[in-house]
């Protein structure tokens, strides 16, 4: 399906790495220029490269999306350069999981709420009004199936991605009547379609060993409907639908791209 993005402009956060990665890339296929938001430049560059193959524009701007200010400076940083923007897609996020609540130190917990949730506050604050001011806006937070669950190890991470999708309702209830969707996503277990695409502070670096174990996969696609796991391609897919104006009619919704796994 053609879903008519030339042209479009796209700022994907945490774009560097995995579902990033795939989400700047399926954009570029679709003719959008992208802009890249990471700390991680180097991966940065290597995945703007690889959009520009496709025949479009990409930037990259490194940014704490933790950090208002270095947050604003990213955006302003894209109108400059790119000229306006259309997509906003708040994908970067973090966790150490398997820690109990009681057994999670102070600062990982500051770390996790900080780039999981008021990272998402901070870029959608800093490009509402320029959407608002084109009557025009699509912007699509990436949750998780643990904001819907509940996971245990992971409650900090539980309770912020679940913060994320009250936030995009509110949010698209505030912004509708100007012309913006709001939408999330919600990953169930996506890995990375090659090691290499785990930059550095990426939350899947220092797992990469664990992920591709044989006995570990099979346990976790025996507990999908569907019998794989996810692949960052399926989330990009879905981000790019609801990024394209084929999706106009759809606001507010927390929709789980998962194999099945939550069924909620």
């Amino acid at each position: 399906m053609d879903l008519d993005l030339k042209g479009k402009t796209a700022i994907v956060t945490g774009g560097a790495s995995n579902i990033g990665r795939a989400i700047a890339l399926a954009f570029a296929g679709e003719g959008a220029n992208v802009c890249i938001v990471d700390l991680d430049e180097e991966q940065s560059h290597k995945t703007a490269r690889d959009v520009e193959k496709l025949g479009v524009r990409s930037l990259v701007a490194r940014a704490d999306v933790s950090d208002r200010e270095s947050i604003e400076a990213a955006v302003s940083r894209t109108l400059e350069v790119l000229g306006q923007i259309d997509i906003l897609v708040n994908n970067v996020g973090w966790s150490i999981p398997d820690i109990f609540l009681v057994d999670k130190p102070d600062d990982q917990i500051e770390k996790e709420t900080r780039i999981n949730y008021w990272g998402v506050l901070y870029a959608s604050r800093v490009v509402t009004p320029h959407m608002m001011d084109r009557k025009y806006g699509k912007i699509v937070n990436i949750a998780s199936d643990a904001g819907r669950l509940g996971v245990p190890g992971s409650a900090v991470f539980s309770g912020v991605k679940g913060a994320v999708i009250s936030f995009t309702r509110a949010h698209a209830r505030e912004v509708g009547r100007h012309g913006i969707n709001v939408n999330a996503v919600c990953p169930g277990w996506v890995v990375p379609a090659k090691p290499e695409d785990a930059g550095e502070g990426s939350f899947w670096r220092d797992r990469v060993k664990d992920v591709w174990d044989e006995d570990d996969l099979k346990k976790r696609m025996a507990a999908a409907v569907i019998r794989r796991l996810g692949d960052p391609q399926d989330i990009a897919n879905m981000v790019a639908f609801l990024s394209s104006d084929r999706a106009s009619y759809i606001t507010g919704q927390a929709i789980s791209v998962d194999g099945g796994m939550a069924m909620i």
